[in-house]
């Protein structure tokens, strides 16, 4: 890595596809984002508040990981849990069963009655559960989005947005218990033959999950991640009649258009002179290799921050400086500098009567 304040990507132009534009999209609103980075690739009245329905789920499903992270634990099924409106893992009371298997009810049949029994044995009761979920899309930053149940069920006071959806949706997958969950498209646990209702596991090649909803008031609603070549996209789309079309096309917009490019690489270096030492210079490089979604023409700035010298000692392995990315003026990364040689103080050499006596 050169000492320079800046250096340039030079990439060729690419007409973007007509899709950019937004005109086949059936979907009132949506989002493309890239997972890694979070970068919006796409978007279409994204910040728009909607009902939601079942995708509300994977919600469910992370607080109940944040509150009961062991999946093994027996749950039994209250009467209160059972015969919810709506799509069903039919449940019984008295029935018990792991909290893995429930969360297999909610993510893959889309169960009512799956989200009462984990919000009830995981809080104590739905409205504390609920306020968990509350609590946690604050957390994440999903500004627009509010929870009034833990399925998905029409209420003025439950919405979100496919932004702040794309961002849950980036959480539910750095747990891998729920990747694991999501991405699965059949399976026979607790007595039940249990089938994802998410086709694209099926239709789109690489696709990891996540959720599908309907209700009368929000449309078709559908949360789905597909990998490629290293790089994940998450697409959300809200009363989308055509969502599996949607979402295919909006992946294969993503990846041809956006692939995951390398900016830089780990063990990129460069020396900075060092005082008060024999050692003339030390050694300073990046330690983590940089990647981000990139479409040809665009242009990635990256400064430097070092001193122009450094006094001993110096130890290898702490911070030196950083490496900031921009994108069209907006920072889009910073990566650690860091000591790769160390650098001692100078010694003044013994004396012969300090090394006879010494």
């Amino acid at each position: 890595m050169k000492r320079c304040c800046a250096l340039f990507l030079a990439l060729s132009l690419l007409i973007l596809p007509v899709y950019a534009a937004g005109s086949t999209v059936s979907a009132s609103s949506a989002i493309l984002m890239d997972g890694e980075s979070g970068r919006v690739l796409y978007e279409k009245n994204a910040g728009e508040r909607r009902p939601i329905a079942s995708i509300t789920k994977l919600m469910t499903a992370l607080v109940a990981l944040d509150l009961h992270p062991d999946l093994t634990s027996v749950v039994k099924v209250k009467q209160e849990w059972t015969g919810a409106e709506g799509s069903s893992m039919y449940l019984k009371p008295g029935e018990e069963l792991t909290l893995e298997a429930l969360l297999y009810g909610l993510l893959l049949s889309s169960g009512n009655d799956a989200a009462l029994a984990i919000a009830g044995y995981c809080a104590g009761d739905v409205e504390s559960f609920v306020a968990q979920m509350n609590k946690k899309a604050a957390q994440l930053g999903m500004n627009d989005t509010h929870f009034a149940n833990p399925n998905g069920l029409d209420d003025p006071q439950h919405y979100s947005t496919a932004a702040d959806m794309a961002i849950l949706a980036r959480a539910v997958l750095e747990r891998e218990e729920l990747r694991i969950i999501a991405s699965t498209r059949s399976i026979s646990i607790a007595g039940r033959s249990l089938t994802n209702h998410n086709k694209l596991l099926w239709r789109y090649e690489g696709c990891t999950g996540l959720k599908t909803g309907y209700t009368d008031e929000a449309g078709r609603t559908l949360v789905s991640s597909a990998r490629r070549d290293g790089q994940e996209l998450i697409a959300v789309t809200l009363n989308a009649p055509n969502d599996w079309a949607d979402h295919a096309a909006l992946f294969d917009y993503g990846f041809s258009t956006y692939p995951r490019t390398l900016v830089a690489e780990a063990g990129e270096w460069t020396d900075i002179p060092v005082t008060g030492s024999l050692c003339r210079f030390t050694r300073v490089s990046t330690v983590s290799d940089f990647y981000y979604p990139l479409a040809q023409g665009e242009t990635v700035e990256r400064t430097v921050d070092l001193p122009r010298q450094v006094e001993a000692p110096v130890l290898a392995g702490f911070p030196a400086g950083r490496v900031t990315f921009t994108l069209e003026r907006n920072e889009i990364a910073q990566l650690p500098l860091l000591y790769q040689t160390g650098a001692v103080n100078n010694v003044a050499p013994l004396r012969w009567w300090q090394r006879l006596f010494g």
